[in-house]
């Protein structure tokens, strides 16, 4: 399965509320599958955005609450589900991605690893403590949350183990719209591979986010780009294009880690 079509759906998070976030998601979910999608992207927090005085009261332990109706949503739709919510783990909570194929089934669960002070994660939240990268039926599928856009190293580590495409659930202010601009593309470039991002638009709380969510090519090619209000984009891409980028220009046969 070499071509793939992604929807991203830009929501505008009502703080809290995990209810209208929900109807939002499954919404647009559906109108995603309408469209023939194999996957939408959702933003990080997208059920309660960062509303961190709560995190105790509005995590739910993987496989209850949120988690269960994002299944639900899955089954139904027959389509792939990625973004973060707050997940509830002994005593902590985590910033969690779980990946749902199309039958329900979790395929890969990808905690935070970079928490954002600026936003108090590191007050609140546990950080995750390792990768996740999925074989999926287009091909080698990894995650990263927002801030980790600001971490080359995650990228390079997924890209040199095989890594096609990297998905990004995000809430990334609007007020530095312009890094996640080019942090996205740089990424998409120097690993040659897709680069899909879903970020939050409008206001939620006292912070505006910044929308621009987009799907970038190995190319370094924007394929599709929001703009600041929230929206569901919809682009179709073709994963061999990984291959032949990488064979016209050999990056990862060139590089020299042991000088570096």
């Amino acid at each position: 399965m070499a071509k793939l079509s992604i929807s991203l759906a830009q929501m505008n998070i009502k703080l809290g509320d995990v209810r209208k976030n929900y109807n939002t998601m499954q919404n647009w979910s559906v109108e995603a599958a309408r469209r023939g999608s194999h996957l939408v992207v959702l933003p990080e927090l997208w059920s309660t955005g960062y509303a961190l005085d709560e995190s105790k009261e509005l995590a739910n332990v993987l496989n209850s609450g949120i988690f269960t109706q994002v299944t639900t949503v899955a089954q139904q739709n027959k389509i792939s589900i990625v973004g973060s919510v707050l997940e509830k783990r002994g005593l902590e909570v985590a910033n969690t991605a779980a990946f749902f194929a199309p039958n329900g089934r979790v395929m890969g669960v990808y905690r935070k690893i970079h928490l954002f002070r600026l936003m108090d994660e590191d007050k609140w939240l546990q950080p995750g403590s390792a990768p996740l990268s999925m074989e999926l039926p287009w091909g080698e599928t990894a995650l990263a949350i927002c801030y980790d856009l600001r971490f080359p190293e995650l990228f390079r580590h997924y890209a040199i183990n095989g890594a096609k495409m990297i998905i990004i659930p995000a809430e990334w202010p609007l007020i530095r719209v312009e890094h996640w601009r080019a942090l996205l593309i740089a990424r998409a470039i120097e690993n040659q591979c897709y680069i899909v991002a879903c970020n939050a638009a409008g206001e939620t709380g006292d912070t505006v986010f910044g929308g621009h969510s987009m799907v970038v090519d190995p190319w370094g090619k924007v394929m599709v780009e929001a703009g600041e209000e929230p929206v569901l984009l919809t682009v179709d891409i073709d994963i061999d294009v990984v291959d032949d980028v990488r064979q016209r220009i050999p990056v990862f046969e060139d590089r020299r880690p042991e000088l570096y």
